[in-house]
């Protein structure tokens, strides 16, 4: 059985947003390797770890819509 509309647009949001995370944690890293070569470590260390925070993120909304995929999560029509 395929998904319903109100899933298949939480999974299309849940995969855009992941997919937004991720662009923004590649942008961070230019920005950190740029504030690394200027001599700032302490900010691009910082930078960083705000990567891996976007990372992570990414990394569950991308497993929340793929248990949207597979049924784990539901969301019922609005009436």
């Amino acid at each position: 059985m395929g998904l319903n509309k109100p899933e298949q647009d939480l999974k299309r949001d849940l995969q855009g947003i992941a997919s937004d995370f991720k662009w923004s944690a590649v942008e961070l890293m230019r920005v950190a390797e740029r504030l690394s070569l200027a001599g700032n470590e302490a900010d691009a260390q910082a930078v960083l770890k705000m990567c891996v925070v976007f990372h992570s993120a990414e990394d569950r909304l991308t497993a929340y819509a793929a248990e949207v995929d597979t049924g784990q999560i539901i969301r019922l029509r609005s009436e």
